[in-house]
């Protein structure tokens, strides 16, 4: 059985987000077909939460292969649509004090409960659960299609700087 929805979504006017591709573009840093976020239409600062949704088309650069004759929405796709929308959060309202960008850290428990095809609107839901300040910040997140969890669970963000090098 899915967990409760953090956030009743059908309340939110999707077509005047509050936050559109445009705003989006000047928190985070992905571009062309790793954009993974068409807009934010609810930001809960007191709960820590955010509401946004990926509009899926047919022009996706998995659909070709994924699979012929039959397009889902990989489930690594997925799992970056919450992770921007959580790097959207942590980066728009400065909640790490530290970084350029907000990278994977780690997933736990996802759980993938429906398919996502071209033409959806997925609708993503994060809130941080745990924040340490210049070290991680740990989110729950949920999607929807059609107001239908699609999958859940949770992930780690950390900071990442643009000066960091790899060794």
């Amino acid at each position: 059985m899915p967990p409760q929805a953090f956030y009743d979504i059908s309340q939110f006017n999707y077509d005047k987000p509050l936050y559109d591709r445009k705003d989006v573009q000047k928190i985070n840093p992905q571009r062309h077909e790793m954009e993974q976020l068409s807009g934010v239409v609810h930001v809960d600062r007191e709960n820590d939460g955010i509401v946004g949704f990926k509009d899926v088309t047919d022009d996706e650069f998995w659909v070709r292969g994924h699979m012929p004759g039959f397009p889902l929405m990989p489930g690594v796709i997925l799992c970056e649509c919450a992770a921007q929308l959580a790097g959207f959060y942590a980066r728009k309202f400065d909640i790490l004090g530290a970084g350029d960008f907000l990278g994977f850290g780690g997933m736990n428990d996802v759980r993938f409960r429906g398919p996502v095809f071209p033409g959806c609107r997925l609708v993503i839901c994060a809130r941080a659960v745990k924040v340490r300040p210049k070290r991680r910040a740990e989110f729950e997140f949920q999607g929807f299609v059609d107001e239908k969890m699609v999958y859940n669970g949770s992930m780690i963000g950390v900071p990442i700087s643009r000066d960091h090098v790899i060794s």
